[in-house]
């Protein structure tokens, strides 16, 4: 089944919204007319509205890095999906390792936020992956089996026709490493596997699971390559124009 990939640049703690759009203004001309695949830009919550006026009129997505479950409330430091869709997002990340290593986020976080995303109508793009400790004690497919189960709890399929999952082996994360692209596969299907389980097998086949985890211009082909390798959340590589663009048209 013919799954349109998704390229999504995750920009972390970097940029300021100058910068941002002086990325866009440089990017934008070189990917011009791509449309094998979708683009979503995923900048800080600060960069959001200057990232949207860059791609006013563009069909590249928005995404944010982060949202609250709630709708609104006392929240101090806190963004909700409303906020999100009222400055353009169309996207919004979930669970990213860095999120669960440093800010306490949790299986059953990513699932409020997911259903929160959901309901607003954004897409999310929920991350799982194993530490480097757990793929060494070989319990990968155990780890991706409890995250998607608890992170997919209470969805239906009809509800996750939006959904993006990204497997980010943490170990692959900014280190340099990546996993080969039969490793990278291997593990895609177990989530794919897991997301029939509990949305349904039309739901798993239609969803998109992206790799994440040190793409970079020079393996981007050999990763998209793999039938069950739906695109990329890009990290460091995605911070300069041309080597973003690259792996976008790999």
């Amino acid at each position: 089944m013919a799954r349109k990939k998704l390229m999504a640049a995750n920009w972390k703690m970097y940029k300021t919204p100058q910068q941002a759009q002086e990325f866009l203004r440089a990017f934008l001309p070189m990917v011009d007319g791509h449309d094998r695949d979708e683009i979503a830009i995923c900048p800080s919550f600060v960069c959001l509205p200057a990232v949207a006026e860059a791609l006013a009129g563009n069909y590249i997505g928005i995404g944010a890095q982060n949202l609250h479950w709630e709708k609104e409330g006392a929240y101090t430091g806190e963004v909700s999906a409303a906020m999100l869709k009222a400055v353009g997002c169309t996207h919004v990340i979930i669970g990213h390792s860095e999120r669960r290593q440093y800010f306490g986020e949790t299986d059953d976080t990513v699932n409020r936020k997911l259903q929160a995303a959901l309901a607003a109508g954004l897409a999310p793009i929920v991350c799982v992956g194993e530490v480097l400790q757990e793929r060494e004690a070989s319990l990968t497919e155990q780890v991706l089996r409890r995250q998607c189960q608890r992170a997919l709890s209470s969805i239906s399929g009809d509800e996750a026709r939006m959904l993006v999952i990204a497997y980010e082996p943490v170990w692959a994360i900014g280190t340099g490493k990546t996993a080969t692209p039969q490793i990278a596969a291997e593990a895609h299907l177990v989530i794919r596997a897991e997301a029939a389980q509990a949305l349904g097998k039309v739901a798993a086949d239609n969803m998109r699971i992206l790799y994440g985890g040190s793409v970079k211009p020079e393996n981007a082909k050999a990763l998209m390559s793999e039938s069950e390798i739906d695109g990329a959340l890009v990290g460091g590589a995605s911070l300069d124009p041309k080597s973003f663009a690259a792996i976008v048209k790999y």
